[in-house]
């Protein structure tokens, strides 16, 4: 364990340039440190009288995912999750996002060994905070968010967590399957790919284990949750998209742009409220637009949902055969971003 935070700090150590890079690793290396040093095994931790029965309950649940997720959905699952740790808050990291005030194009950094990516992420909440606070000074829409979740790609063994061991079976799984997938293919640079392709994977995942599992109710509601969640995507994703025609205008004032902006995101919150009561309040959506929506927060959507539906085509199209849709998708390494974002979206106007 101890030479894995070794080779993370040469690697990280080589690249860095500035002050303020330097700062950013050194709190991500610290981190993951952190992790590495709470986590225990999940065998001895089940055989432990001390265990709480919750934990001991979703642990086991764990193993079950993870044997299902080698076997039938042909995830590098071996030597992953078979640690545990307890990091005594609610979130593992908390990510920014950044675009600019009248652009849907979201703010890229550069990392080592992963290329761009479309957010910065940070081990103290205070910390990303201040980036986000500096980045909103320079004009930029900004959102924070927690996430409770990462993988490592492989690079390290990725524990369990208590950030998300709570949720409920069918989402735990699909968070597994997703951040598995990302071990079996993920490509440098194209975050929209890499999340989209995992997403599709992760869901597949937890439908798949849950009607093997003969828990028929929860399939049922699982279903239920993903065709809400469709809908407000679709609502969100036009919106997206009428600002970008807002902002494509020419000529007009900031004024005049940010009245339009706000008009539209407006609509938007009271269109998305309205089709949240349609499906029972199943997406708690007021609760969703306690935090500011803008550009910024409407490309995290994009990234994830985006290319989805090209995706379970694909998968549709292998006849739900797992294998043959990783060798289509793996097929697309050696495009260009620009022509693996043209296949896929192809792909869901069949």
């Amino acid at each position: 364990m101890r030479k894995g935070v070794v080779v993370l700090v040469g690697l990280i150590g080589s690249f860095l340039s500035s002050c303020s890079t330097w700062h950013f690793y050194t709190q991500a290396i610290a981190g993951q440190a952190e992790i590495i040093r709470k986590a225990r095994p999940v065998d001895q931790l089940v055989k432990s009288p001390a265990i709480q029965p919750r934990l001991k309950q979703k642990l086991t649940t764990v193993t079950d995912i993870l044997s299902f997720a080698e076997a039938e959905i042909h995830l590098p699952a071996k030597g992953q999750y078979d640690l545990y740790a307890d990091l005594g808050r609610h979130h593992l990291v908390w990510v920014v996002f950044a675009a600019p005030e009248f652009s849907i194009t979201p703010k890229q950094w550069s990392y080592p060994l992963l290329g761009n990516l479309a957010y910065r992420g940070y081990f103290k909440q205070s910390l990303a905070q201040q980036e986000a606070d500096k980045l909103k000074a320079r004009g930029y829409d900004v959102h924070v968010a927690g996430v409770d979740a990462y993988s490592t790609l492989g690079y390290l063994r990725d524990p369990l967590l208590n950030t998300f061991i709570g949720r409920d079976d069918a989402d735990l799984a699909e968070l597994l399957c997703h951040e598995l997938t990302h071990q079996r293919l993920y490509l440098q640079g194209d975050t929209d790919f890499n999340e989209a392709f995992a997403t599709a994977v992760g869901q597949e995942g937890a439908r798949r284990w849950l009607l093997a599992r003969g828990r028929l109710k929860e399939w049922a509601q699982y279903e239920q949750n993903l065709r809400a969640e469709r809908a407000f995507i679709a609502l969100a994703l036009a919106t997206r998209e009428a600002l970008k025609k807002i902002y494509a205008v020419p000529d007009q004032t900031r004024e005049v742009r940010l009245l339009q902006k706000n008009a539209l995101l407006q609509r938007f919150k009271t269109r998305a409220i309205a089709l949240d009561q349609n499906h029972h309040g199943i997406l708690k959506i007021e609760l969703w637009f306690e935090k500011p929506v803008n550009n910024a927060r409407l490309a995290t959507l994009s990234t994830y949902f985006e290319l989805l539906p090209g995706f379970e085509f694909m998968l549709r199209r292998a006849g739900g055969n797992l294998e043959t849709f990783f060798r289509e998708v793996e097929s697309m390494r050696k495009l260009t971003q620009e022509e693996r974002r043209k296949l896929i979206f192809s792909c869901s106007r069949p």
